[in-house]
């Protein structure tokens, strides 16, 4: 019986692959970037062996989709951000009998169209490829990608999708993390800000931050019976990546609106290129 050992939500952006390059912005993103060293930590110290990255910056526009490689290797270079993400060399080995099984609860038991995929040119986003090269250079983890930039789903449906995974790691053998890669608002600063790059360290409105905020207060103090009710809205007003159905998914592995753990915060908030983001750790619940 596999075992749930570890769930987070993450920060992936692109400026923390800079921030460990040599140049005018390395460093700029230390402490994310140790936020995910030490999470890898915590996950190898608790033996987990299998990470499953929602990943919120891969676009899906029907059903929902898993990378179920059984391996993984590229370069990768962003086109959305060339000019930050190029050139990263990654390998990691899948789990594909883990994305199947997900796949299978997810459409059979809980009447949520997903497909598992084993088509070696499906490549990885750099909402896996960014928090595994700084987590998992030395492939201590098996990986398995579930796309969540969900353009015409719903909330309770990617919920769903997260009790699929729960299950699908409690019918396994292994041990098992989760980590929710996306962003809290993720509004990006307009095109006619772009003039010096103070925009990396910016959000684009004080609206957002301070929802942000209050957000993180929440989570801190265990409330996710409120967050869960504004959850839809939040992800709207204030443009959550994906419309943070990474974030669905986590909490509908962690059991929705029933999930009173109290979150830790490992990286503190921070702004980047008009977005708010965190490292937060959300305790399994005895």
């Amino acid at each position: 019986m596999g075992k749930l050992a570890f769930a987070a939500k993450i920060a992936h952006v692109p400026t923390m692959y800079l921030s460990e390059q040599e140049g005018p912005f390395k460093g700029c993103r230390q402490q994310a970037c140790d936020g995910h060293r030490a999470i890898s930590q915590r996950m190898r110290d608790l033996g987990v062996d299998t990470v499953i990255v929602l990943d919120s910056h891969w676009l899906i526009n029907n059903a929902y989709h898993i990378n179920a490689n059984s391996h993984f290797k590229g370069v990768f270079t962003s086109n959305e951000f060339p000019h930050l993400l190029s050139d990263m060399s990654y390998e990691y080995q899948g789990n594909p009998e883990v994305g199947d099984l997900i796949a299978k609860i997810a459409t059979e038991e809980k009447g949520v169209t997903v497909r598992a995929h084993h088509i070696p040119s499906l490549e990885l986003e750099y909402g896996t490829l960014v928090p595994m090269w700084l987590m998992n250079g030395d492939q201590a983890f098996k990986v398995v990608s579930v796309a969540c930039l969900c353009t015409v789903h719903d909330h309770q449906e990617s919920a769903k999708i997260g009790e699929a995974i729960r299950e699908a790691i409690e019918r396994s053998e292994g041990t098992f993390a989760i980590l929710a890669s996306g962003s809290l608002s993720h509004a990006i600063h307009p095109n006619t800000t772009l003039k010096t790059m103070e925009h990396f360290f910016t959000i684009s409105n004080e609206f957002y931050k301070q929802v942000d905020l209050r957000v993180l207060d929440l989570w801190k103090e265990g409330r996710f019976a409120e967050f869960t009710r504004m959850l839809p809205l939040y992800a709207k007003a204030c443009h959550g990546e994906g419309l943070m159905h990474d974030t669905a998914m986590l909490l509908g592995a962690l059991g929705g609106e029933n999930y009173a753990e109290k979150v830790e915060i490992v990286t503190e908030y921070f702004e980047a290129a008009g977005t708010g983001q965190v490292n937060a750790v959300f305790p399994i619940a005895a």
